[in-house]
């Protein structure tokens, strides 16, 4: 994902702002995760892809 889609991306849960941490890639995020500034939910980024389903919607198991 492109860094610059933190300014449009938000948490699914209260709508709050996302922040990166520990992100591997340069202006092109390969993996990471996405944590909310509010309630402090942490979505994964995998092969560039956020996923940003509510934690009661994920798999916890890689498919």
């Amino acid at each position: 994902m492109k860094e610059s889609l933190l300014d449009v991306l938000c948490c699914p849960l209260d709508k709050h702002d996302l922040e990166l941490e520990d992100a591997v890639g340069d202006d092109d995020v390969e993996s990471g995760t996405l944590v909310c500034t509010e309630c402090g939910e942490r979505y994964p980024i995998e092969d560039g892809i956020p996923n940003l389903l509510p934690p009661d919607m994920r798999e916890e198991t890689p498919a």
